[in-house]
């Protein structure tokens, strides 16, 4: 059971499109427009994508014009990679440990 790790966040990213869309924002701030030449995806799918990883946190807007430019937010990338490296940690401290839990 991975209660340390955020389960909501990591459903959000496992989407192919979604992590997509993540791994090119982490390399610059892209409007939908862009988006839509990079992934291929329709304009709606992608606005789609967009809005669940807006309201997930992952993602924030800059108004620019009639455009709306979409950029990363890394800290919660962070969270979510600490929160693994956590239960990578304790893993290993029970594996080292040889803990498990006895059979009736």
């Amino acid at each position: 059971m991975m209660t340390s790790v955020d389960t909501d966040l990591i459903r959000v990213l496992a989407d192919p499109l979604r992590l997509q869309i993540v791994t090119l924002l982490a390399q610059e701030t892209l409007c939908t427009t862009h988006l839509v030449e990079e992934t291929g995806a329709r304009q709606t799918n992608l606005s789609n994508h967009l809005k669940v990883l807006r309201e997930a946190g992952v993602v924030e807007t800059e108004p620019c014009g009639r455009f709306t430019y979409y950029r990363l937010r890394p800290d919660v990338i962070d969270a979510l990679a600490g929160q693994f490296t956590h239960l990578a940690q304790t893993a290993r401290a029970t594996s080292e440990a040889n803990l498990k839990r006895s059979c009736p």
